[in-house]
Formats: structure tokens, C-alpha cells, sequence
């Protein structure tokens, strides 16, 4: 069913948030969503003006797709944007001043695939895939375990690209911790299976994370915030869980949190489902709860239909956002993003801001082929 409206003025949405130097003008975040649109790794100027029109479209903060940290095993695909090397940093500095122009607050999501690279693909063709246990999502064996050297080189990757950000003028960054990417190949039970310091119970899975989010604080100023973005659900795993019970979830957090999150961002296909038994908390209101940080929610915010329908071609009509804006207003969480929504209609933050949301444009599966 298709749902047009929401009953009252959404002015949740519209209060500003802070975190460090950061400031916000709403609570309204554009997800992360992967492009391939920037051949040879380097955003150009198209890439520039698709930021810049969600954020003059009433956006407050816009996260990038996920760009590759300089790591030869980072990537999987040359269009994908890189965050290093001259060009690619000079593409990136000409998107932040774009989203600055337009009045929105930019962060680029840092990233590496892991296990999920496939052998000899582009953008370092002879660099062997690397993760914690040489294994995929499916438990297949893929590339090597990581030694200690590469687990350095890794970390100090990230934290030359967060350097990077914030030099180019970025307003923070965020980690991709999420979907069965390297990051989270380390918190997985399924992909983890070492026996040394980084291996083992879920605090030591976490190590790597916390190691990844200390080097980037050192490397930053105190007012360059950083976002986590951890989810359960992995591709092609969306019944995969990091933690069943609140105190797992609490084991996981607790050593990130003390490394420097900011906020985390808490990744879900629904963001209406709850967590665990006992509450209607999603998984960012228990994040919440239970790290007292700022989180974001996200998961088919203004559609009828979660993401994994549209990628297999169906349209999404447009849903109201009442309970949203109920969870908002008791501070079960302080940001949301927009993922599909904004890629169907760029003026979506501010059409819906303003009470105009019977105006939004529904999502046709034929627009992820542009993405305009």
C-alpha cells in the first residue's frame, strides 16, 4: 500500500544537532549508497552537483557512498571512488565545497571490502583479497588471513584518509563497519575465527574497529567527529546478528566507544523492528541506550518497501512517517537517513520539512540505474 502524508508538522526533524565541531541545521542524513560513477576512482564534477542537490534540497548532512581507503585490497571495482591519490582527493575536495555552497555538512564514508573482493579485480588487479580468516560470507575460503603487518597498514590507511577529510575541509568522517565489509568481518562470529589478541569472544572481535577508530581520533582535530556505521545484517546474511541479547550489544560497543565514536550509526532494513524481545527499541535506540552516544536510524524511511525489493527491479511508494516522528520526539535516536527516498526526489528533506510530503515522488526501480 501506498501511504501519502503525515499527520502533523514534522518538527522533530527540523531541530538542529551538534556533536563536536559538527553542526547540523536538521536531523535529516543522507545514507550511504554505492554508485560506481567515478571512473578510474576519481569523483568528478557530476559527482560534485549529485551531493550538492540533495543538500540544497534541504538535506543537513550528507554521508558519501563508501570510498575506498589506500590499501591495494581495499577495493573491487574502478569505479568506486578512492579516498587518496591526488586526483581523487582534488575530486573529493570539490564536492565538499559544493555541499558547503549549498548550505548541507558532508562527511565521506571510509571503507574496505575484505573478503569480499574477488580475486584479480580492479582497482589493484594482483592484490590478494585479505580479512580476518580468508573466508567470504559463505564461509568459502577467499585470499589470506591478515598478519599484524597488514593489520597496521590497514589501520594507518584509515587514518591518513580521516587526516585527509579533514584537510580537504570534510565536517568528519565515517567508518564502514557494516554489511560483512572488512571492518565487520572482524565483529562477525561466521568470518572471525582467529585465536589470537583479535579473535575470540565479541570485545577481542573487536579490537581491530577499536584500533581503526583510535588511530583516526589521534590523527583528527577534537572538534572532527567520527560516525560508526555497524549493522547485524550482512549481504545476503540478513539474519546475521553481531549480538542476541542487549549485553553482547554492550560488549561490542563499549570498546569503540572508549576508542572515540562520536555517534554510530546503526544500519537496519526496517527501521521500525525491534531489537530485542522485551521493547519496540530498533537497533539504534538500543545503541543508544546502552553507549549514551548520538546514533542515526535508517531502513526504508519514507517507502512501503525495504531496499532488498527495489534492487530486484520493484517500484516503492511513498510512506508516512508518524511513527518516526514518534520515536524521534522521545529521543530513541537523534538522526535519520534517507536513502532510496532521496534518490527518487532530491527535494524530499525539504518538501517533507515544510509538510508537503503528498508532493514526494515515489521511487521508480529504473532510477537506480542513473542515480542521479
Amino acid at each position: 500500500m501506498t501511504h501519502f502524508g503525515t499527520s502533523r508538522t514534522p518538527h522533530s526533524l527540523s531541530r538542529p544537532f551538534e556533536v563536536r565541531g559538527l553542526k547540523v541545521p536538521n536531523r535529516i542524513v543522507m545514507a550511504p549508497m554505492t554508485r560506481e560513477f567515478s571512473p578510474g576512482g576519481v569523483p568528478g564534477r557530476d559527482v560534485a552537483q549529485y551531493y550538492s542537490r540533495r543538500a540544497a534540497g534541504g538535506v543537513g548532512l550528507i554521508i558519501t557512498e563508501g570510498t575506498y581507503v589506500d590499501h591495494t585490497s581495499a577495493g573491487t571495482s574502478d569505479k568506486v571512488p578512492r579516498f587518496y591519490g591526488e586526483a581523487a582527493l582534488e575530486g573529493w575536495s570539490a564536492v565538499a565545497d559544493a555541499v558547503h555552497q549549498a548550505g548541507g555538512r558532508v562527511i565521506p564514508q571510509l571503507w574496505h571490502v575484505g573478503a569480499t573482493r574477488a580475486p584479480g579485480a580492479p582497482p589493484v588487479q594482483d592484490a590478494q583479497p585479505v580479512s580476518p580468516s580468508a573466508l567470504t560470507l559463505q564461509g568459502e575460503p577467499n585470499g589470506r588471513a591478515m598478519t599484524q603487518q597488514d593489520l597496521d597498514d590497514v589501520v594507518a590507511a584509515f587514518a591518513a584518509a580521516a587526516a585527509d577529510a579533514e584537510r580537504l575541509g570534510f565536517d568528519g568522517i565515517e567508518l564502514h563497519g557494516a554489511h560483512g565489509y572488512l571492518i565487520d568481518q572482524f565483529l562477525w562470529a561466521s568470518t572471525n575465527r582467529r585465536t589470537d589478541a583479535y579473535g575470540g569472544g565479541i570485545a577481542s572481535r573487536a579490537r581491530f574497529a577499536a584500533e581503526i577508530v583510535a588511530a583516526c581520533r589521534t590523527a583528527v582535530s577534537d572538534s572532527f567527529p567520527i560516525f560508526f556505521r555497524l549493522s547485524q545484517w550482512k549481504t545476503g546474511h540478513y539474519e546475521a546478528r553481531l549480538a542476541e541479547t542487549p549485553a553482547e550489544l554492550d560488549a561490542l560497543l563499549a570498546p569503540l566507544t572508549e576508542a572515540g565514536v562520536d555517534v554510530f550509526h546503526a544500519s537496519t532494513r526496517r527501521y521500525w523492528t525491534p531489537e530485542f524481545g522485551d521493547t519496540d527499541l530498533n537497533l539504534a535506540g538500543w545503541v543508544k541506550k546502552i553507549s549514551n552516544k548520538p546514533t542515526v536510524t535508517v531502513g526504508s524511511v519514507g517507502l512501503d518497501s525495504d531496499f532488498f525489493n527495489t534492487f530486484q527491479g520493484k517500484d516503492s511508494g511513498v510512506s508516512g512517517i508518524d511513527q518516526l516522528l514518534d520515536r524521534l520526539e522521545r529521543d530513541e535516536f537523534d538522526l535519520v537517513a534517507i536513502g532510496r527516498a532521496l534518490l527518487a526526489d532530491p527535494q524530499w528533506a525539504a518538501k517533507t520539512l515544510a509538510g508537503r510530503t503528498a508532493d514526494i515522488a515515489p521511487l521508480d526501480a529504473e532510477m537506480l540505474k542513473s542515480l542521479h
